[in-house]
């Protein structure tokens, strides 16, 4: 689609975006909604004799739109979010990263692991629920505690892995444990010698950081 006729049209009904193939609009009502969009559809198709996506097109509540991976919060407050979509897709790639740490080492995870979180926060990053992010970064270091406990395997190397963690007492018995890596991931032990800081040492950034 060339820019200049359909921006100089949109510029004359108050509508500003940048340059994109998909546009969002945003009117105060249904009904100003489905004027737009209908004044929009005819100026694509007779003037700049192009097709609209018909099924990709529709006059709705932003929270029930997506855009570019967003979306926005219900409520009094709205808040720009992140797409439930973009997410799961998140969330699966960091499976497929993790899932391949039990047979590498924790150097190798974070080599691939890292620039995908640094890529991934510099662009939702922008969105306006930080707790999202907080919550993120957090399951991304379960999924790491689970990874490395499967990859210590046998409870002696799990025993001397968390000595050499600095891990004390009876805290180190939880190398003994019949539980799964899940479950041993949100044990004491790990959040003490597999902590927030060491995983920072390492290279793990986190989602809520500044760009």
């Amino acid at each position: 689609m060339r820019r200049e006729p359909h921006v100089r049209f949109c510029e004359r009904a108050a509508v500003k975006f940048h340059r994109a193939t998909h546009r969002n609009i945003y009117v105060r009502s249904e009904r100003a909604g489905q004027r737009v969009m209908e004044s929009i559809t005819r100026f694509i198709k007779q003037k700049l004799k192009l097709k609209v996506n018909e099924a990709k097109s529709a006059v709705a509540r932003p929270q029930e739109r997506r855009f570019l991976g967003f979306s926005f919060t219900t409520g009094p407050d709205i808040r720009r979010m992140i797409a439930p979509k973009s997410l799961e897709r998140f969330k699966q790639r960091i499976r497929e990263i993790t899932r391949r740490a039990k047979g590498v080492s924790i150097k190798t995870t974070m080599e691939e692991l890292a620039p995908y979180m640094r890529g991934w926060r510099g662009y939702f990053g922008f969105c306006e629920t930080p707790e999202v992010l907080i919550a993120l970064t957090r399951w991304v270091r379960l999924r790491l505690r689970a990874a490395l406990w499967r990859q210590w395997k046998t409870p002696r190397r799990r025993r001397a892995a968390l000595i050499a963690l600095r891990v004390s007492g009876e805290l180190r018995n939880t190398a003994g444990s019949g539980r799964g890596p899940w479950y041993i991931a949100r044990s004491k032990a790990l959040s003490v010698g597999l902590s927030n800081v060491h995983f920072k040492s390492l290279g793990l950034p986190s989602l809520i950081e500044a760009r």
